[in-house]
């Protein structure tokens, strides 16, 4: 029998980002064969992540991955069994990387998505090795993904991965991709749907259901006033205008500045660029919702 020394332990290691013990097993078992030992590596890996798959999984984290011409970009939730996977900067960036196949191969589903390529694997297969990495059950919740022509994307992270935002903004001049000052403002919008939650980007937007529900409750309130009905009309009218200032993202003052709203502030930046930048919509994925 081949000797196991801990420089051959550590070189394991160091090639699988397997715990110590089980490289030590694996050495053992493959007689001191590094090539066998890392296959035997990913089989007790398999067999592992299939014990663990029935496990809770209610930690995780959002990714973000957008392409440097800012065309593509992904949010991507992937889960965990306890915060202290889900903080740590391996999982992250495997999320990070799995959002990025999302936005390069624009799967249908997770189904889907699972089996895309993934460098040599698939992310199906990449999941796994993951799972034996970190020691925990995993799996990917959801996603989102945009693409855009004529105009860019623009992501933020909050609070390491417990709130994920990508905006879609339209313009007509390529070089305002490149401007610093629209990437100021790329970066303020999606900080802004990220720190208040806004339904849609836009009035038109705003679900039809949504905008009945809200009349009928603003209708029910004007006429407990007991006033006439054309007051109780323009009360119920006055809320709705509040609601629609308060949910919908270009309404919405600027949390940086109350005196601009953010269409104000779209308008600010077109302005200096020569250019028209229009926020068009955006997706929000928040951790475990």
């Amino acid at each position: 029998m081949a000797q196991i020394t801990a420089a051959m332990v550590k070189q394991l290691r160091e090639m699988t980002d397997s715990p110590m013990m089980e490289c030590k097993k694996a050495l053992v078992e493959a007689d001191g064969d590094m090539d066998v030992a890392v296959d035997v590596l990913r089989k007790n890996g398999l067999a592992k992540a299939a014990k663990k798959a029935g496990r809770e999984t209610n930690e995780g984290a959002v990714a973000a991955f957008v392409s440097e011409d800012g065309k593509s970009g992904a949010l991507l939730e992937l889960s965990c069994e306890t915060d202290f996977v889900g903080s740590n900067a391996k999982f992250t960036g495997f999320a990070s990387k799995v959002a990025e196949v999302v936005a390069t191969t624009e799967p249908a589903d997770v189904d889907a998505l699972l089996e895309k390529p993934m460098g040599e694997e698939t992310v199906s297969s990449e999941l796994t090795e993951m799972i034996h990495i970190m020691g925990e059950n995993m799996k990917i919740s959801r996603f989102a993904a945009r693409k855009v022509e004529n105009g860019a994307l623009a992501s933020y992270i909050h609070m390491g991965g417990k709130i994920g935002v990508l905006v879609e903004f339209a313009f007509e001049k390529a070089e305002t991709a490149q401007a610093e000052s629209f990437k100021t403002f790329a970066h303020d919008v999606a900080l802004q749907v990220a720190a208040v939650a806004p339904i849609c980007a836009t009035r038109d937007q705003v679900p039809a259901e949504t905008v009945e529900h809200e009349k009928q409750i603003y209708m029910a309130q004007a006429a407990e006033s007991g006033k006439p009905e054309a007051i109780q009309e323009k009360m119920a009218v006055g809320r709705l205008e509040k609601f629609y200032k308060q949910s919908v993202l270009t309404e919405q003052e600027f949390i940086k500045d109350s005196s601009l709203t953010i269409k104000k502030y779209a308008e600010q930046v077109s302005k200096e660029l020569g250019d028209t930048i229009t926020v068009v919509a955006f997706d929000r994925l928040v951790r475990g919702e």
